[in-house]
């Protein structure tokens, strides 16, 4: 049975968890409000107040949100796609193959999860600045086309995969890149659909080296495009932004919802082995 200590510890972390969960959709929940109800009540809640869509045509009038949402959905496409391939192919390596520092190798590349993006912002700068391709949306990418997250996750669901299946694929003929598309690839799905989400939504919400590498709106990203348009200057509404917001948002949330089951499972059957 349980005791009054284990109970009331349960208890708190119950309450914990909502009061977290409470705290973390508050600014979701007012943003939603501003969207939809007119100026006058995006800071007076009132139940009885109108609904509107003016703010989300009054927002994408204002803005080229058509042409950042092109731009995102490039840049996200061009870094994942380019993951998906350099990672298969870099985590196939190191979990079937053997060659020498093996294990030195992989130490490396997961040296990368404890590196910030930000702190190669400088060294990143002066080589898309000595490519001479400043403000493109493959400057965007560049830096982020190979992830050291990315490999270690593909590496240990490649581990998990029997290897008899590799033994029976050559048996019928198949060579290196034809067992990893009909066999690794099939069978990681699940992986690849997880990792393709944490990766666009860090992408999508990217915010400081857009800035810094971007300098036109037919490069910009949303999340820099929004911080333009939601600068103090242009006197833009609240209720403005917060439509613009939603906007920008509204993408991610929709994929996560769809794939949420694959996201989740994914991550519990990777394990560290």
């Amino acid at each position: 049975m349980k005791t009054l200590s284990n109970f009331l510890g349960e208890r708190l972390n119950v309450i914990g968890a909502w009061l977290l969960a409470l705290l973390w959709v508050t600014p979701l929940l007012y943003a939603i409000w501003a969207a939809v109800h007119p100026i006058e009540y995006e800071a007076n809640f009132d139940i009885f107040a109108p609904l509107t869509t003016y703010n989300f045509t009054n927002a994408w009038s204002q803005a080229p949100f058509a042409r950042y949402l092109v731009n995102t959905v490039l840049m996200t496409t061009m870094i994942v796609i380019s993951q998906f391939i350099l990672c298969t192919f870099v985590a196939f390596a190191f979990a079937r193959f053997e060659f020498p520092f093996k294990n030195i190798l992989f130490a490396l590349v997961l040296l990368q999860l404890l590196i910030m993006p930000d702190i190669l912002i400088v060294e990143n700068y002066k080589t898309i600045r000595f490519l001479g391709i400043m403000d493109t949306i493959l400057a965007i990418g560049l830096p982020y086309m190979a992830s050291g997250f990315g490999i270690f996750l593909l590496r240990q669901t490649f581990k998990s995969i029997p290897k008899e299946l590799d033994d029976a694929a050559r048996i019928d003929g198949a060579g290196v890149l034809r067992i990893i598309w009909n066999v690794y690839v099939p069978l990681s799905m699940p992986t690849f659909v997880a990792y393709g989400l944490v990766s666009v939504s860090f992408h999508w919400n990217n915010f400081l080296w857009p800035l810094i590498i971007t300098n036109s709106v037919e490069t910009r990203p949303l999340t820099v495009g929004l911080s333009i348009f939601s600068m103090s200057e242009a006197g833009v509404e609240w209720a403005t932004i917060s439509a613009g917001t939603l906007m920008t948002t509204a993408p991610l949330f929709i994929a996560f919802l769809i794939f949420q089951r694959q996201f989740i499972a994914s991550f519990m059957t990777a394990g560290i082995k």
